[in-house]
C-alpha cells in the first residue's frame, strides 16, 4: 500500500518539478483570487454611485417620485439629503450641523439647501472625534476612547498612512483590551505566540542546516499562506462563518500542532540524496516520503474533523477551518513546493556551472573550453545544458520566449471580450437606493405644505479615523485617488492592459534585437558551405552565386545560391591558395595544399587548428607536415592515435602542436575503506604487478578496519625573487612583510584577484641584496599555480606602489622557493599542497595469511631499508619504499601534472609493532593535487575523477574535492608500501616480475627446462604477491 501511495505522489510531484515556473505562476495567479475574494468578503463595498432625485408635486395628494433630470422642474425647491457614515464603531459620532444621529448610532443624516451642498461639504471636509454632544452618547460609547491626534477624514480625500500613529492608536487599545482580559488567558495566548514564533525559528534553523539560508524557508511559509487562503474562501463559499478573533486566538495553536515538519522532511530527502542532487531526486524523494507525510496530515486531520463534529460554535468553525488549510497545504507540500525545491536544484546545478567555469579560466582556461567543460560535467549529471529544465524536461531555449510570448496573448485574450463588447455594456454605475430615505423627507413635508419639492440623496460620505493630515499629503493622496478612478474606468482600463502587453512585447523583442546587435557579428550570406565526412584528404568544394542554371546540369536553390560539388580534387597553385589563406578560407583548401603551404612556412604548425577550426584534421596534417620534413618519417601513418579525441580541450589548456594522444592502460585496486567510505585506486601505469600489488594491500588494509587519514595543512606556494639595491633596503622590505601592517596589505592585494585563492601566510628569507618571499594560499579545488602567480604579480605591485619600495626589482615571479617540481627540504619541512597522514592497524593473522610475512620482519625491514638506507643515500624526504610508484599513477589517471610526482612524493613510511599488530602510517606534506583546471579538464581523466566522486569543485565547501584526492592518493600509496616492503621481506618481488612482468617467451633451444622445484616456487610467489 505504501508503494502505490509513493508512487502515485510521485506522478502527481513530477509535473511541478519538470515544469515549476508554470506551476508557481498558475498556483499563484490561484492564491491572488482567493486573495482577492477575501477582501471582497472581508471589507465592505464602495463602489462608485450616481445620486438619485425625488420629485414631489405641490399638488395635494401627490406622492415622492424618482426622476432622472432635476433640471426639468427649476421652480421647485431643491435639497441635498446626506449620508454620513464613520468606520469605527468604537469612537462616538461627532456632532455635525444640519444632521441628525441615525438609530445604529454610527451614522448621520441630514437635509441641505442645494446651493449651500458644497460650502457645507467643505466644511465638513475633516471633524474632530473630540467636537461630540454629551447628550447623544449612548451607554458603552466613552470620550476617553478618542485618541489625540486623530481627526474623521471623507475617504474622497484620505490621506496617507502614519505607521507610527497607527501603532500608537493600537497599542493604547490592546492595553484597554488587555486589562479587561483574565491573566490567566492573556498568558496562555502569550506562551501560544511565542511558541508559534519559535515553529517559524526552527524552521529557518533546519532550512539553514539544509544549504538553504532563508529562501526556501519563506517559500515554505508562502506555501502555508496559501493554504490558509484557499481555505478560508472555501469555508467562508460553504457558509462556515470565521470569527476572526477566535482565528487570531487560535492560529497559534494551529501553526505549532501542524508545524513544518512535512516539508523539512521532504527537503533533507530531496537535498541529502546524493551530493549532487537534480530534479529527478525531488521525485524520488516525494516517493519515498510522500505516503509518511500523507499519513500524518490524514492523522492531524481525523483530529480536526472530530473537533468540528463537537456542535461547540467557535471550536466547530476554527476546526472545520483547519481541516481545509491541513487538505490544501498537503496538496501545497506535492506541487507548489516541489516546483520551489525543482528550482532550488537546478538554481544550485547553474552556480556549479559558472563556478567551474570561472575557476578554469581563473586557472588560465580559455573560456570556450572552460564552458565545455562545464556542460560535460552537467552531462555527467543527467542534465543538458542545451536543454531548460525549469520550463519543461524537453523544453529547448526557444520554449522560453514561446512561454513569455503565450502569457503575454493569453493576457490579452482574457480582456479582448470585455474591449470589444464595453461600449454596448450597460451602465455600470448605479444610483443610489431610496428607500431608507422616506421617513427622513416628512419633516421637510411639514415645513414646504404647498411647495414643489426636489431632493437629491446623495452618495453615503464614509469617514475614517486617521491622524491629522497635511496639506502636502492630501495633494498626493488626492492624485493618486484620481488615477485610480480614471484606470477603473471599464473602456480605458482594457485599452491600458492593450498597451501594456504591446510595451512588453516590443521591450522583449527590442532586448532581444540588441543582443544580437551588440555581441554577434552581422553576417551576410553569400555562399554555403556543405561538409561531407570522409577520410583525409577531402574534396574541394566550389560555390558561386550564378542566377540562371548552368549548362551541366548544377542545381540552384530558391534562394538563387547554386551548389557546385565537384567530386573530384584539385590542386591550386601556390598563388591561389595563398590567396584563399589571406582571405580566411583556409579550411576551403585541400589537404595536400595546406602541407605544402606549412613546408613552405607559409602556414605555421601551431596555427593550424586557428585557420581550420577543426583540430582533428589540424593534428592530421600537422602530422604529414612532420613526417615528410624527416628523412625517416614514419609519423603520418603510425600507431600512435589521433581520431575519436575532444582535441578542442586540448587546444590552449593542455598542449600545442599536438600530433595525437598516448593511451596509457588504467588499472584499479580496491575497494580500499578510507575514513570509513570505500573508494577505488586508479592507476594509470605500464609496469606490471603494480596494480596486483596495491590490490593485495587494499584487502589487508580492509581486514584491519581501513584507512584512516588526517589533513594537517592546505596551502600553495609561490616564492618569488625580489632585488633590491642594497642590503639595507632588503631588509627594510623584509621586515615590513613580517610586520602586521605588510601582512594587511599583501592579503588584500593578493586576494582581490580571485574568488578562491586566499593568501594565508608569508615567509620571507634573505640572502645579501634578494629577498625571497614564499607566499602559501589556498586555492579551492584547483591546484592553482596559475591563479597564485596572478595573485602574487598583483600583490608585488601594490608592494612597489604603495608600500614605499619603488626601487624593489621582482627578477623572478618565480624563485625556487617554493619549491616546484623540483626536490626540496622546504616542501619536506613546511608542506606545500596539501599535507596527509595515513594510518592502518593490520590485524597479525592478516600480516602472516594475506601477505605472507611476520610483523617484526617488517618493522626490521622499513627501518633497515626506508629509514637507516635512505639516510645513508641522504634522501629529502624519500624515507619510503615506492611512494612516487602510486602517487605517479594516481596522477596520471586524474589528470595531474606528473612533473609534480617530485614533491608529492615526499613521503615518510613507519611500521611498529602494536600487541602483535602492525601499525604502519605515511606521512606526506606536500601532495598537490587538484580537481579543476589542467588536465581534469580531459574527459577520460574527468571521467576518472567522476568515479571517485571528486570531479570539478565541491558544491558547497570550495576545496573538499581535492583535500579528499588527496587523502585517496596517501591511502593508496599506504597501500602499495604495506604490499610491497611484504614482498621484499618473504622474498617475493623479484619471483612475480619474472613471471608476470619482465620473462619473456622462451625456446627450447635457448633456454633449459625449469625443475619442478623452480616452477612451484615461482608460481606460489606470483600467486602472493598479486593475491586479491
Amino acid at each position: 500500500m505504501t508503494n502505490i501511495i509513493g508512487r502515485v505522489l510521485a506522478k502527481v510531484a513530477r509535473p511541478s518539478s519538470t515544469h515549476p515556473i508554470h506551476t508557481i505562476v498558475f498556483i499563484a495567479l490561484l492564491a491572488s483570487t482567493a486573495y482577492l475574494s477575501v477582501l471582497d468578503l472581508s471589507i465592505p463595498s464602495h463602489e462608485q454611485k450616481l445620486p438619485s432625485h425625488l420629485y414631489l408635486s405641490s399638488i395635494a395628494g401627490s406622492e415622492w417620485k424618482q426622476v432622472d433630470d432635476p433640471s426639468t422642474y427649476p421652480m421647485a425647491s431643491h435639497y441635498a439629503f446626506v449620508q454620513l457614515r464613520f468606520n469605527d464603531p468604537n469612537v462616538p459620532v461627532p456632532t455635525v450641523t444640519n444632521t441628525i444621529k441615525s438609530e445604529n448610532g454610527h451614522n448621520r443624516t441630514g437635509l441641505i439647501p442645494y446651493d449651500n451642498l458644497k460650502s457645507w461639504t467643505g466644511a465638513v471636509h475633516e471633524l474632530s472625534p473630540l467636537d461630540v454632544d454629551p447628550a447623544e452618547l449612548i451607554a458603552q460609547e466613552n470620550i476617553d476612547d478618542v485618541p489625540s491626534g486623530w481627526v474623521w477624514h471623507l475617504s474622497t480625500s484620505r490621506r496617507g498612512f502614519a505607521w507610527g500613529e497607527w501603532f500608537k492608536f493600537s497599542y493604547s487599545r490592546f492595553m484597554k483590551q488587555l486589562k479587561s482580559a483574565e491573566a490567566f488567558d492573556v498568558a496562555i495566548m502569550f506562551l501560544a505566540y511565542c511558541a508559534m514564533y519559535l515553529t517559524f525559528l526552527a524552521l529557518f534553523l533546519s532550512m539553514r542546516r539544509l544549504g538553504s539560508n532563508i529562501w526556501l524557508a519563506i517559500t515554505v511559509l508562502l506555501s502555508s499562506t496559501f493554504a490558509f487562503l484557499f481555505a478560508l474562501v472555501t469555508t467562508s463559499h460553504m457558509g462556515v462563518p470565521v470569527n476572526m478573533i477566535l482565528l487570531s486566538e487560535g492560529l497559534p495553536f494551529l501553526v505549532v500542532a501542524i508545524g513544518f515538519e512535512s516539508q523539512v522532511t521532504l527537503t533533507k530527502a530531496a537535498l541529502k540524496s546524493s551530493d549532487k542532487p537534480t530534479i529527478s531526486d525531488v521525485v524520488r524523494a516525494v516517493q519515498e516520503t510522500g505516503p509518511k507525510i500523507c499519513l500524518d496530515y490524514a492523522i492531524e486531520t481525523l483530529v480536526f474533523v472530530a473537533g468540528a463534529s463537537s456542535g461547540v460554535g467557535g471550536l466547530r468553525q476554527f476546526c472545520f477551518l483547519s481541516v481545509w488549510i491541513l487538505l490544501y497545504d498537503c496538496v501545497m507540500t506535492f506541487t507548489f513546493y516541489v516546483a520551489i525545491l525543482s528550482i532550488k536544484l537546478e538554481i544550485n546545478r547553474v552556480k556549479r556551472h559558472i563556478s567551474i567555469r570561472k575557476a578554469l579560466e581563473e586557472d588560465g582556461v580559455s573560456g570556450t573550453v572552460a564552458e565545455s567543460v562545464a556542460d560535460s560535467v552537467d552531462k555527467s549529471e543527467g542534465v543538458d545544458s542545451n536543454e531548460s529544465v525549469t520550463f519543461g524536461k524537453k523544453a529547448k531555449d526557444s520554449s522560453i520566449s514561446r512561454f513569455k510570448l503565450l502569457m503575454v496573448v493569453g493576457f490579452i485574450i482574457l480582456n479582448l471580450f470585455n474591449l470589444s463588447t464595453a461600449p454596448f455594456h450597460e451602465e455600470l454605475s448605479k444610483t443610489v437606493e431610496t428607500l431608507n430615505v422616506f421617513p427622513s423627507l416628512n419633516s421637510l413635508i411639514y415645513q414646504h405644505p404647498h411647495e414643489s419639492l426636489l431632493v437629491t440623496v446623495m452618495p453615503p460620505m464614509e469617514y475614517y479615523l486617521v491622524p491629522e493630515s497635511t496639506e502636502f499629503e492630501t495633494v498626493i493622496t488626492s492624485m493618486f485617488e484620481k488615477w485610480s478612478r480614471t484606470i477603473g474606468d471599464p473602456v480605458l482600463s482594457k485599452w491600458v492592459v492593450v498597451v501594456i502587453a504591446v510595451s512588453v512585447g516590443m521591450n522583449m523583442y527590442l532586448f532581444k534585437v540588441s543582443q544580437y546587435s551588440d555581441h554577434a557579428p552581422q553576417i551576410q550570406i553569400v555562399e554555403r558551405i556543405v561538409e561531407v565526412p570522409q577520410p583525409y584528404p577531402i574534396s574541394s568544394l566550389s560555390l558561386s552565386t550564378a542566377t540562371d542554371i548552368s549548362d551541366d546540369g548544377e542545381e540552384k536553390d530558391e534562394d538563387g545560391v547554386e551548389l557546385a560539388i565537384n567530386t573530384k580534387p584539385r590542386l591550386l597553385s601556390t598563388e591561389e591558395a595563398l590567396a584563399l589563406v589571406k582571405s580566411g578560407r583556409t579550411k576551403e583548401l585541400l589537404d595536400e595544399n595546406i602541407i605544402s603551404l606549412c613546408k613552405s612556412g607559409k602556414i605555421p604548425l601551431y596555427a593550424l587548428e586557428k585557420q581550420l577550426a577543426d583540430c582533428t584534421r589540424a593534428v592530421h596534417i600537422r602530422r604529414a607536415v612532420i613526417s615528410r620534413t624527416m628523412e625517416n618519417g614514419t609519423l603520418e601513418n603510425s600507431n600512435l592515435p589521433y581520431l575519436h579525441y575532444d582535441f578542442s580541450r586540448v587546444l590552449g589548456a593542455c598542449c600545442e602542436n599536438v600530433i595525437g594522444y598516448m593511451p596509457i592502460p588504467v588499472g584499479i585496486a580496491g575497494p580500499l575503506v578510507i575514513d570509513n567510505r570505500k573508494f577505488y585506486i586508479p592507476m594509470a601505469t605500464t609496469e606490471g604487478c603494480l596494480v596486483a600489488s596495491a590490490m593485495r594491500g587494499c584487502k589487508a588494509l580492509n581486514a584491519g578496519g581501513g584507512v584512516t587519514t588526517v589533513l594537517l595543512q592546505d596551502g600553495m606556494t609561490r616564492g618569488p625573487c625580489l632585488a633590491f639595491p642594497n642590503l639595507a633596503r632588503a631588509g627594510a622590505a623584509k621586515l615590513w612583510l613580517d610586520s602586521e601592517e605588510g601582512q594587511k596589505t599583501m592579503k588584500k592585494a593578493f586576494d582581490s584577484t580571485s574568488r578562491f585563492a586566499r593568501l594565508s601566510s608569508l615567509k620571507t628569507a634573505i640572502a645579501g641584496s634578494m629577498l625571497f618571499v614564499r607566499f602559501r594560499t589556498t586555492t579551492g579545488d584547483a591546484m592553482g599555480m596559475n591563479m597564485i602567480s596572478k595573485g602574487v604579480e598583483h600583490a608585488l605591485k601594490v608592494m612597489v606602489e604603495n608600500a614605499g619600495f619603488p626601487d624593489m626589482e621582482v627578477v623572478s615571479v618565480s624563485g625556487n622557493y617554493c619549491t616546484d617540481k623540483k626536490p626540496a627540504s622546504i616542501n619536506w619541512t613546511e608542506g606545500r599542497g596539501k599535507s596527509v597522514v595515513a594510518e592502518a592497524i593490520v590485524p597479525g593473522e592478516v600480516v602472516r595469511t594475506v601477505l605472507k610475512s611476520d610483523v617484526d620482519a617488517l618493522v626490521e625491514l622499513n627501518i633497515s631499508k626506508n629509514l637507516v638506507g635512505s639516510a645513508m643515500a641522504g634522501s629529502i624526504g624519500g624515507f619510503n619504499a615506492h611512494a612516487a610508484n602510486i602517487v605517479t599513477a594516481i596522477f596520471l589517471a586524474t589528470g595531474q601534472d606528473p612533473a609534480q610526482n617530485v614533491e608529492s612524493s615526499n613521503c615518510m613510511t613507519l611500521m611498529k609493532n602494536v600487541g602483535g599488530n602492525l601499525q604502519i602510517s605515511v606521512s606526506m606534506p606536500s601532495i598537490e593535487v587538484g580537481t579543476i583546471g589542467g588536465g581534469t579538464i580531459l574527459e577520460p581523466q574527468s571521467s576518472i575523477l567522476d568515479l571517485l566522486g571528486v570531479r570539478g569543485p565541491h558544491p558547497t565547501s570550495p576545496g573538499d574535492n581535492a583535500r579528499q584526492l588527496a587523502k585517496i592518493v596517501a591511502a593508496g600509496v599506504l597501500a602499495g608500501e604495506l604490499s610491497l616492503c611484504s614482498a621484499l621481506a618473504a622474498g617475493h618481488l623479484v619471483q612475480s616480475h619474472m613471471a608476470h612482468n619482465r620473462s619473456q617467451p622462451a625456446t627450447r633451444n635457448a633456454t633449459p627446462a625449469p625443475s619442478a622445484a623452480e616452477v612451484t616456487r615461482l608460481t606460489e610467489g606470483s600467486k602472493i604477491c598479486i593475491a586479491p
